[in-house]
């Protein structure tokens, strides 16, 4: 019988005008990866009994400061009774938490440790969809494991785990994995440009970070406070949608209001005259076309500041002057 033809993969062959592009492209996750790598963290946590969660977790973080400040996700470590940083070169220490924000699922911990590497923040506001990118993080417990992507989009939203609403968070396909929480995820200058934080499973290259320009305005605030304070105006409510003949008759934008289902006692919105039943249609000059839109307008710098806050009652519209307090610790968490 005769013996078949066999064709042996050789180590070299000739080269293509590609080959050029692909050592460049390698080069560059290389420099990436070395550059960032050692200011990535591998965070384990041992959850309190008060914080509903059982047994230990874990996950990601980067040195975003040489004195031992990291940020994290606030999912990894809120609620921890124990935290333990690991560092790439083996070295392990004992975590702080200085301050978490679940409503942008952002933390920072500190460790008191000598010759810390970190990885600087760059401007997640000149991303460009297409943007080369690099992940960096612990993977089901495989430490620092590098993926590269590209940025698929920008100018998402994305609902946190307390249910508020993240905006301008950055679309990758740069692979993420559990455990890659609160790792960076960085561009081709060695730069952290977002905090990797979420994936949607079962699919595949849809994965999400909270960009730079977030994580640096929190990191400062939880440093400087603990917590990140917010305007309370003291109501509970739901997205409603308005008649057309409603919108028209008052000249209002979009489809939508909140409706006031409950008004809290000695809170801003009961000394303003709210009531059960009215729906805010607009609050200082933004229109209010639901809960979100809200959340984003009470921000600190709403804190004890007079706005106007226009409702419909009984489908008349009214004003009123409110001047939101400052959010309880317990309703910023």
């Amino acid at each position: 019988m005769k013996t078949p033809d066999v064709t042996w993969i050789s180590g070299s062959g000739p080269s293509t005008p590609d080959d050029g592009l692909l050592d460049a492209y390698s080069q560059a996750v290389i420099r990436v990866a070395e550059k960032v790598g050692p200011a990535v963290v591998a965070i384990e946590v041992e959850h309190s009994r008060r914080s509903g969660r059982q047994g230990r977790g874990g996950g990601s973080g980067f040195l975003f400061t040489s004195d031992g400040f990291i940020l994290t996700n606030s999912h990894v470590v809120h609620g921890a009774a124990d935290i333990e940083v690991s560092l790439t070169g083996g070295r392990r220490f004992q975590g702080a938490l200085i301050g978490d924000d679940p409503q942008t699922d952002l933390a920072v911990v500190r460790i008191l440790a000598p010759d810390l590497t970190a990885a600087p923040l760059g401007d997640s506001t000149a991303l460009r969809p297409g943007q080369m990118v690099v992940a960096i993080g612990n993977p089901y417990g495989f430490q620092w494991t590098v993926t590269a992507g590209v940025v698929s989009a920008i100018g998402r939203s994305l609902r946190s785990q307390s249910g508020r609403l993240i905006d301008d968070i950055v679309q990758t396909d740069a692979a993420l994995n559990p455990g890659n929480s609160g790792g960076p995820l960085v561009n081709s200058r060695g730069e952290v440009i977002g905090v990797n934080t979420a994936v949607i499973l079962p699919a595949q290259g849809l994965c999400f970070a909270i960009p730079s320009a977030t994580a640096q305005f929190v990191a400062q605030r939880l440093i400087r406070d603990g917590v990140i304070k917010r305007g309370w105006i003291g109501v509970g409510g739901q997205n409603v949608t308005l008649h057309r003949r409603i919108l028209f008759l008052h000249g209002l934008s979009g489809d939508g209001g909140v409706l006031v289902q409950s008004v809290e006692s000695n809170s801003a919105a009961y000394r303003a005259g709210l009531r059960e039943g009215d729906v805010i249609v607009a609050f200082g000059p933004q229109r209010v076309n639901g809960i979100d839109d809200l959340h984003r307008l009470l921000t600190e710098e709403a804190v004890g500041k007079p706005m106007t806050m226009v409702v419909l009652r009984h489908d008349e519209k009214e004003e009123f002057t409110i001047s939101p307090d400052p959010a309880p610790a317990a309703r910023n968490r």
